[in-house]
């Protein structure tokens, strides 16, 4: 591996870019731009070209740092056929000579686990929830031992189209409404987990910009894994989410698209919070490239 090189990890609606320098151990880039390609596609019928326009731009700022660059694909790029796939690969293989490489979902969801798990002395059953725009899976771990999985093709896109007032700044649908809904998208859950581990997004931009407080992390110590908060206060945060102003939220970051989906993230967080019966919540940013990093 050489010194400098960069994940781009493109979802359904939100692409990640990071440089690494290995020599180091540094993080020189940390950009995430929403692109919502599944929303587009299902729309338009096709991977759009202002889609890919947004992408390149992410790409172009990525090669400032390094010219080797690994991209994957995620939901997204599973669902579309092989002469799509091949369209949006020549046009990137053109521009820059890279190519996206798709990841099934049981490799999204072994990469982005092992990212939380490997690194984490715990005795009890945690449940990793790996969130994305087009696809939701369940990891549980005892003793760094997978022991059981659950894969669903369903996103937060899913339900934030199914209940589209969850992007305003106050919901006319309710918290109820919705947690029922993703009731009938899951079926039964058969293991228990003590914590459940949020990853597959930054699950701490929304705590930091929604100004939720946390608490930290006194069940073990790890440096990607320092904050928790309890059942019951996820509870009032998950529940508090649609009476709080999502404008005012916007206001506080730096992408204020990508609260589009948080209400339905988090309403999905606390219908398996209560189906694991987890007592804690570790809300994190580790996502598949975690994973990906190990096998590099």
């Amino acid at each position: 591996m050489e010194k400098r090189y960069a994940i781009i990890e493109i979802g359904s609606t939100n692409t990640k870019a990071h440089v690494y320098d290995s020599q180091n151990d540094n993080t020189l880039l940390d950009k995430t731009v929403t692109i919502e390609f599944k929303k587009n596609y299902k729309e338009q019928k096709k991977i759009i070209d202002s889609d890919l326009s947004k992408l390149y731009k992410l790409i172009d700022k990525t090669i400032e740092y390094t010219d080797n660059i690994h991209i994957y694909g995620c939901s997204i790029f599973r669902n579309i056929t092989k002469q799509e796939l091949d369209e949006v690969n020549d046009k990137i293989y053109n521009k820059y000579k890279l190519k996206i490489e798709v990841v099934s979902q049981e490799d999204e969801a072994n990469y982005t686990a092992i990212g939380c798990y490997s690194d984490i002395d715990y005795n009890k059953n945690i449940c990793v929830f790996i969130g994305g725009g087009g696809s939701t899976e369940l990891i549980f771990v005892n003793n760094k031992k997978v022991i059981g999985r659950k894969l669903y093709d369903f996103g937060v896109g899913d339900v934030t189209n199914k209940f589209n007032t969850l992007k305003d700044d106050v919901p006319t649908c309710s918290f109820d409404e919705v947690y029922n809904y993703i009731g009938t998208l899951m079926d039964d859950i058969d293991i228990n987990a003590d914590v459940l581990i949020l990853s597959g997004g930054d699950h701490l931009y929304w705590y930091n910009n929604a100004e939720f407080k946390l608490d930290d992390n006194t069940l073990y110590s790890n440096k990607n894994q320092k904050y928790m908060i309890t059942k019951e206060t996820s509870d009032l945060y998950d529940r508090g989410a649609y009476k709080k102003s999502l404008d005012k939220i916007r206001k506080n970051s730096d992408n204020p698209l990508w609260f589009d989906g948080s209400r339905a993230m988090k309403t999905i967080n606390n219908y398996v919070l209560h189906k694991i019966n987890a007592q804690y919540v570790i809300p994190t940013r580790i996502n598949m490239e975690d994973g990906i990093r190990k096998s590099l």
